[in-house]
This record gives C-alpha cells, structure tokens and sequence, in this order.
C-alpha cells in the first residue's frame, strides 16, 4: 500500500467515459450480488425480501426473477451462462437455504451443488467466484445470528467439476471472508477480509491460485481500517479491482468515517487510483456488463447504480 489518502482521493483518471455520472437504474430493499448477463439483463439479490430481481435495459423497472430466493446473496454467471447463487441466511427467520445453486436459464432447473461440508449446514454462503475450468470458489462467513452456526469456522471452499467440495482457506489466514475474485489470468484470488468488530480485519487479499485450485502466497492489496472494509469487488480487463467499501454514518465503535463510501479502484500491485463516490451509505457490490462490458453495475442500500467505464471488465462466461 503506497497511498492511504481515502478522504482526499478523486475519481479514477482516465477510466471513466468524459461527461458520465453514476445514475439510478432500479431501486428496491437491500440488493446484493449484482450478475450481467450477456442479453443485457442484470440479476442481482434483494435480501430482506427474499428475492432475486432481474433488471432488462429495455424495461425502466426491475421484474422479480424468483421469491422466495433462499435469501440469495452473491450471484454469478459461470462459464456455460447458468447463474449460480450463493443462498444465505441473513435477514430472515430460518428461511435462508444456506447452500449453492446453479440454474439453467433456459430450461428453468435449479441444481443443488452443495448445501453441507463434512456433515454440517454452511453458515451463510456470500460471495463466489468461477474458473473457466470449472472450478467454482465461495465465501461462507456468518454476519448474521452466530447462535445459527453449525461450524465453528468461517471458511472459503472450492467445488470441483466432479462436485467434490474442499475448504481451501479459513482461520487464521482469514478472519471473516466476504467478497471474493478472480484475476483475467484466474492464477490469483481476491478475498475481502471484513471482520466487523473492534480490530477486526478490514482487508483485500491476494493468494496465487494453482491449476489445481490451491491457494499460496498470500499478500495483502489494501487495508480500509479503521473504516468499513470491502464489501464485493469485481475485476476489470486490466486486472484493477473495483472494491465497494466505506460508509458515511459508523455502525458501531468498530468503524470510523475514515474511508468515504464508494467504489475504490485499485492496481493489483495494490496502489489506489481512485474512488468511485456513491450516493448511498452502505454499498454491497459490483460487476461489470453491458454490450462491451463497459458498464459498472453497483448495488447500494436500495438502488442499483450503473456507470460507464473506460476498461471493460472481466466476466468468466464471455471471456
């Protein structure tokens, strides 16, 4: 890290369209896990209402995919196009599925492709991230009721092609996993490492990533403390990270109002460039889609944002 400036940081030079502002594009409850398909239609989850909405540029508002979602959080669309959903438990009395699916956008069917390890229900699937072998990694802390928790580790996990699911990280190399990434090469995985209680870690990792799906190396991008740490993050075609982090009004006595809330974009050496100010206190969220995937798409609070950029941005499924 070479440039701590949060408050005094501008916009990222040079990797904005000239004469672009970030504008409302559909506005609900608590939205999350933003994924662009390649129609143009962006899926993204709303978590207190238990649902997966779907946004089409030619509609100006937002339909409802699928209620009840199983309190889905993070979504992603893997290398064949079928949406995997990382189904939680937050925000809801028990009816979080706590697992990971993938459904087939043209015929409907949704798969189960882990909903335990070792015998025991999964705290609260997150984030997730795909490699275009396969190879599928998500987060799994637990930010809601602890009391829940079956384990007594917050961990992140690979599922092989074959189903076969392996925990690759977990304590004390990580404190609480949230967002996760891939590099365009798919040789490093991003972590956000947000522990939101006094002292608790509020940083981006990287772990170089073997074909075989291990993670080595691990060395740290960024460090947001004492304010809020990342949220989600996406890469664009350049490898910069765009990080959704910081917030306007602390929650608690475990952040402060150091780090402005917005999109921070950052060089994977770890140098900040810029930040992307966001109109909203809590952002969740991001990725990249659009035609020529030069649309950022940001989940804040109850509205989903959209701005354009001047780097593409990195998907797995239209690499």
């Amino acid at each position: 890290m070479t440039n701590r400036d949060f408050q005094g940081i501008g916009l990222p030079a040079g990797m904005l369209e000239e004469a672009t502002n970030v504008a409302p594009t559909a506005i609900a409850a608590f939205l999350e896990g933003p994924a662009a398909h390649r129609s143009g239609e962006v899926y993204f989850s709303d978590i207190v209402n238990n649902r997966i909405l779907r946004k089409s540029p030619a509609e100006p508002f937002a339909s409802v995919f699928r209620q009840p979602s199983g309190r889905a959080n993070g979504l992603l669309f893997d290398p064949q196009s079928r949406l995997l959903a990382c189904e939680g438990n937050e925000f809801g009395p028990n009816d979080g599925h706590r697992r990971i699916t993938r459904t087939n956008l043209d015929t409907g069917e949704i798969e189960v492709l882990t909903d335990r390890f070792e015998g025991q229900r999964y705290n609260s699937p997150n984030d997730i991230a795909a490699r275009s072998n396969g190879q599928i990694f998500f987060t799994d802390p637990c930010y809601g009721d602890r009391s829940t928790m079956e384990m007594d580790h917050e961990s992140i996990y690979r599922i092989d092609p074959d189903g076969t699911v392996t925990r690759v990280l977990s304590q004390p190399d990580i404190q609480r996993p949230n967002g996760i990434a891939l590099s365009p090469d798919e040789q490093v995985l991003y972590v956000v490492d947000s522990c939101p209680v006094e002292g608790g870690n509020r940083k981006i990792w990287a772990f170089y990533l073997s074909a075989e799906g291990l993670t080595s190396n691990q060395r740290l991008i960024i460090d947001f403390a004492p304010g809020r740490g990342g949220d989600g993050m996406c890469v664009d075609a350049e490898g910069h990270l765009y990080i959704a982090a910081g917030i306007s009004r602390p929650r608690g006595p475990h952040e402060t109002t150091e780090v402005p809330a917005g999109i921070y974009v950052v060089h994977p050496g770890g140098r900040l460039i810029g930040r992307i100010p966001i109109p909203e206190d809590v952002l969740t969220n991001c990725t990249f889609g659009g035609e020529d995937l030069k649309t950022l798409y940001i989940t804040a609070g109850r509205t989903l944002y959209q701005i354009r950029t001047t780097y593409p941005g990195w998907v797995v499924h239209r690499r």
